[in-house]
């Protein structure tokens, strides 16, 4: 291995940020949508799982109605409102959003939430647990493998993101991975050593993630399929 490749990658040189700063503004990134993800989509999800209410079935539809609905087609709105908000150049237009849950998060939760048994919610309740006890202390602790599940499509979703960052981010010090990557693609074009150097460092974490979380990630997807 040519260490002096990964050297001069990580300086980026010829400009004034390295890659420690994309580093930086990916792992922050990735870290607050992951948390907005995994506790939005968990809070609807023990909703439609393990509460009745009028109409359940039916927005439970609807939302699953909306994963048709393709991202492309929200872009410009959304940019509108964001730019009306002046969040453009700033991380709140990549972040704020994981806070309201996604349609295939939450159906994946709830398919895990409906393997529990309903016995354990009337035992809670019988000890005078509420509805916000039963979810963060019951649900929650035996759900882990599908929490882990969804945590790693977040933190992967959002580590290679490169249109969301390309459309809301201006600044070099904003900048992704991903971004940074296509930034140092067009001054290092031709220094193909120093391209895959910077390609291998990227995905590094996510290869060390991945391996991390296999044995919950695995079983959270079997046991997703498990009751309808």
């Amino acid at each position: 291995p040519q260490w002096e490749n990964y050297v001069r990658t990580w300086r980026i040189e010829g400009t004034d940020v390295t890659f420690a700063v994309f580093f930086r503004n990916s792992l922050l990134l990735a870290a607050l949508t992951t948390l907005g993800t995994t506790l939005s989509s968990s809070i609807v999800a023990f909703g439609f799982a393990r509460l009745r209410f009028p109409g359940r079935d039916r927005l439970f539809v609807l939302l699953l109605a909306s994963m048709m609905l393709p991202g492309i087609v929200t872009t410009i709105p959304s940019y509108i409102g964001f730019r009306y908000l002046r969040w453009i150049d700033t991380f709140y237009p990549l972040v704020v959003p994981t806070f309201f849950a996604g349609a295939f998060n939450v159906f994946l939760l709830r398919q895990f939430f409906l393997t529990l048994p309903r016995e354990l919610d009337e035992a809670a309740r019988l000890d005078g647990a509420g509805y916000g006890q039963i979810y963060w202390k019951l649900i929650m602790p035996l759900s882990r493998p599908a929490l882990v599940t969804v945590a790693l499509f977040a933190f992967i979703g959002s580590w290679k993101d490169l249109m969301g960052p390309l459309i809301y981010l201006n600044s070099t010090e904003n900048q992704t991975l991903e971004l940074g990557l296509r930034t140092f693609q067009t001054i290092r074009g031709t220094d193909w050593n120093l391209l895959m150097a910077g390609s291998v460092m990227v995905m590094i974490p996510l290869l060390i993630l991945f391996f991390a979380g296999q044995r919950y990630f695995i079983q959270g997807i079997v046991m997703s399929g498990l009751k309808e």
